[in-house]
């Protein structure tokens, strides 16, 4: 009889836009490479072909829509994205990384846009059914920091980005509620640290999840 895989890990990335988030799921990509199971790197709002379809319209910057229209796209999305990707995969037994998830949607929804957090929840209650990250990482990054690196990106800015500094400070207030409220998930780190110094903490923490 072949005994059933384990349920693997998932892990989430989270933080406030140029925190640093994708400079950090790069590293991890190349520092865990080649692992069996392997690790899936995945991203919100996307990482399946309608999800993205649906990202496309959320970070459209020429694009004007309400902040409950917004809320249920991202749940719309983040629903796709479990359904096809994450779930089938942890139940494989293979460690999902996400960058974003639904500590997303209530701070940005929920306290950003003022949609309230439990609200968002609620909305979101359906898409992520069973689906918990394991562990959470939230790159803290102070405003200073932020707008410099804002000002140095050569991407054009998205929708969200857009919203401005107030926005952005309700946000972050959300990230800190979230983690002060759940210390035994989420993770707070420095995003201020070098790159290398944070890809190296991340991977030790994702390998000590895998080994149990």
């Amino acid at each position: 009889m072949v005994a059933e895989p384990t349920r693997g890990p998932f892990v989430t990335v989270e933080g406030l836009d140029f925190s640093g988030k994708s400079t950090l799921v790069s590293r991890l990509k190349d520092e865990l490479a080649g692992l069996d199971p392997p690790v899936y790197f995945t991203r919100e709002p996307g990482g399946a072909a309608a999800a993205e379809r649906v990202r496309a319209l959320l970070l459209d910057p020429e694009l004007e829509m309400a902040a409950w229209t917004e809320a249920y796209l991202y749940a719309a999305a983040r629903a796709e994205l479990v359904t096809r990707e994450i779930l089938p995969r942890l139940g494989r037994g293979e460690t999902v990384v996400c960058e974003r998830f639904l500590d997303s949607s209530v701070a940005y929804q929920g306290y950003g846009r003022g949609l309230g957090a439990r609200e968002v929840r609620d909305l979101n209650s359906w898409a992520v059914g069973t689906v918990v990250p394991d562990m959470t990482f939230y790159l803290r990054l102070d405003g200073e920091e932020r707008a410099r690196r804002a000002r140095g990106s050569e991407a054009p800015l998205d929708r969200i980005e857009r919203v401005g500094d107030e926005f952005m400070g309700r946000v972050e207030v959300g990230f800190e509620e979230i983690s002060r409220a759940e210390p035994g998930r989420v993770r707070v780190l420095d995003a201020s640290l070098p790159p290398a110094e944070l890809a190296g903490t991340v991977r030790d923490e994702i390998l000590g999840l895998r080994a149990g």
